[in-house]
Formats: C-alpha cells, sequence, structure tokens
C-alpha cells in the first residue's frame, strides 16, 4: 500500500500593509487545506503578528521593518532556522515592490534554500484586471518545482479562499465591558474610518495642504454625513476610529459634527477588530481597516479614490454587503463624492442588513 504523503510547512513572505495582509489570508486558508500543516508568515510592521491571532491557517508570524538591514533584526536568525527546519515546505512569495522583493531573495539566498522550493507571484503575468484575492487564491494552486501536484493536489474547497479574522473569546469579553463602561450596551456601533496611510504618516500635513491624497475626504463633508446617519439612526453611537496620530483629525470632525452621539476612538488593531464584530455597519475610504470590516462580516460602504473597486473592494467570508462608492473609471478623487451619495449608500446598506449577523451575535 502506497504511504501517504507527509504534511508541510508553507512559507510565505509578503511585505505589505493591513489591508493586503487581511487578504493574504485567502492564500494561508488554501495552502493549509492543501499541504496539510498551518502556514508561518513573513511580513514586515511590528503590527503584522497581530493581524493573525487565533488564525488556524497561521502556524507562526515574524515581522521586519521596511528600511532596516533584516541581519541586523531580532527575528533573523529565526526566520533562517524556520525556512531550514521547514524543507521541503513550499516557498510562496507574494511581494510585488521592487524594492522589497530583492530583500526576500537575499533572505532565502543567505538561508542556503532551494530555489526550487519557491514560487513567485510575479514570475507569472497579469492576465487582464484581477482582483488581489483571485490572484492569490490562483498563486496558491501553483506547485514548487521541488513537489509533485499529485501529492498536493490544489485546494478545491470554494470556502477556502476568502478573507478572513478572527477575534478571541477573552477579546470579545474586553469589547464588552468598554462598550458597557461608555454607556452603548443597548445602542447600535456605526464605524466610521475616515484617515488612510498617509494620514497617519509623518507628512501627513503635506499631503493634506497640497490636497495629494486622492483618499481625502473634507471633514467638512464627514460632519454632514454623521448628522444624516444621527437623524436616520438616533439610537446609534457613531464611532470615529483611527490610529493614535489620527486623533487630532478625528477630533475635529467630532467637533465640527456638534453631536453628542459621536465619539472618538484610538484603539489598537486587536481592539478594533473585536469592536468591528460588535458593529452595526461602517463607512470607510479605502484602507486597510476596510478589508479587516469584511474580513470580520460586517457590512460596510468604501469611499474610493483613484483606485478601482473592481481590483480593491473588500470581501467577507460570510456574504455581508460591502457597497463601493466613486473609484476609477468614474472619478479619481474621493473628494468627488458628495455627502449625499455617500449617506445613500450607506441607507441602501441598512435596508440590505440580513438576520444572519442577529444570528451570530451582532447588534
Amino acid at each position: 500500500m502506497t504511504s501517504p504523503t507527509p504534511p508541510l510547512r508553507p512559507t510565505v513572505f509578503f511585505f505589505c500593509r493591513l489591508g493586503d495582509m487581511v487578504m493574504l489570508t485567502s492564500l494561508l486558508s488554501v495552502l493549509h487545506r492543501r499541504y496539510r500543516l498551518p502556514c508561518q508568515v513573513i511580513g514586515t510592521g511590528s503590527w503584522t503578528p497581530a493581524v493573525y491571532f487565533g488564525n488556524p491557517d497561521v502556524h507562526a508570524v515574524w515581522s521586519f521593518h521596511r528600511h532596516v538591514p533584516f541581519v541586523f533584526e531580532g527575528a533573523w536568525r529565526a526566520v533562517r532556522r524556520a525556512l531550514r527546519e521547514s524543507d521541503p515546505g513550499p516557498i510562496y512569495v507574494c511581494e510585488r515592490h521592487y524594492r522589497q522583493l530583492p530583500r526576500i531573495r537575499r533572505m532565502l539566498a543567505l538561508s542556503g534554500i532551494n530555489s526550487q522550493r519557491c514560487l513567485c507571484l510575479t514570475d507569472e503575468a497579469l492576465q487582464g484586471p484581477e482582483h488581489l484575492v483571485d490572484r492569490l487564491v490562483r498563486f496558491g494552486s501553483r506547485t514548487p518545482s521541488a513537489l509533485h501536484e499529485s501529492d498536493y493536489p490544489p485546494c478545491t474547497d470554494p470556502t477556502a479562499g476568502s478573507p478572513r479574522l478572527y477575534v478571541l473569546e477573552h477579546e470579545r469579553a474586553e469589547c464588552s465591558a468598554w462598550v458597557e463602561a461608555q454607556g452603548w450596551s443597548n445602542r447600535k456601533i456605526v464605524l466610521i474610518q475616515p484617515g488612510n496611510h498617509r494620514s497617519m504618516g509623518p507628512r501627513r500635513e503635506r499631503w493634506r495642504r497640497l490636497k495629494s491624497d486622492d483618499k481625502w475626504w473634507p471633514l467638512e463633508r464627514w460632519a454632514t454625513l454623521l448628522r444624516k446617519i444621527h437623524q436616520r439612526m438616533r439610537d446609534a453611537v457613531i464611532v470615529l476610529r483611527g490610529s493614535a496620530e489620527e486623533i487630532p483629525m478625528l477630533r475635529e470632525i467630532e467637533s465640527a459634527a456638534g453631536l453628542a452621539s459621536v465619539a472618538v476612538a484610538g484603539q489598537g488593531l486587536r481592539q478594533l477588530f473585536a469592536l468591528m464584530e460588535a458593529a452595526h455597519s461602517m463607512i470607510s475610504v479605502d484602507t486597510g481597516p476596510a478589508h479587516a470590516a469584511a474580513a470580520l462580516n460586517l457590512p460596510l460602504v468604501v469611499l474610493y479614490g483613484a483606485e478601482s473597486p473592481l481590483h480593491w473592494l473588500p470581501r467577507s467570508p460570510g456574504g455581508s454587503a460591502v457597497l463601493a462608492v466613486g473609484g476609477a473609471p468614474g472619478s479619481t478623487r474621493a473628494d468627488e463624492i458628495s455627502a449625499e451619495t455617500a449617506f445613500d449608500a450607506w441607507c441602501s446598506l441598512v435596508e440590505r442588513l440580513t438576520p444572519l449577523r442577529r444570528r451570530v451575535g451582532h447588534r
């Protein structure tokens, strides 16, 4: 009788921002099912491990700084050892950035990795417009030359290829306690994400002054939208959230709205995930937290600038509604979207909310 093939530990490299790392969970799920062991993930940013807490498709996560030589970082020795110990496990390099891709190749070379274990996303040309999730799932069906596809056939489970995040039980309990402490226990929570990576970076004031951020939506327009939401759903609390660097901007919007039902929250990533799971709905610019919201089945509206929703619309594993407003080819800046248009999209979203979220305990 033929012996079953041994399970293998896949390794995935991706040096990207939050939204991409959320979409990466679709590939991790596919690879886990295919090779029968959860993946090890290598990325950048101190926040990266937090994205994958509780994810059954992830075995270990290491992160590097984007602009520091990796050989000087504490994670390097552990990563080199893990790469060697995972032999002959497949290595999927999802990186596309022209500066970061050579860096990953140096990591592999210094680890003495057999190149036949490796596949690179950029080795296969794009075949027309394609959503990143679809591209990643298709990438997961490729087989390194060191392995035989017949031994590890590609995953055919249609439920595996959706981004998915996980909230731990103690995080739910902490979120519930925090919501109760705010006096919001019996109120719907509508989350608002006005900022993106430019609004929390060191050059955020320059982006704002020059109006060169295509995802920027004027503060007075946010204030108008919040007042419209309050008129439609008076029992709701509207929570503006963002990073610590974005708190001053959020306070400006809160002040301009002039509503007692508007609050500002600057929680960390895991606290945000738990709050998303408990929320009623969300309105966001095209940014990483929007992808996180969809991956947690939170219905949302996304405001686009120059990017196309065809390529970047967040996806939900449970089929919760995600509505796009603006974006290429119809528009190239978020500030071309009126407050009325954004509000109408949110109203449409509210009308489409399904009993599913009520059954799983969402407000």
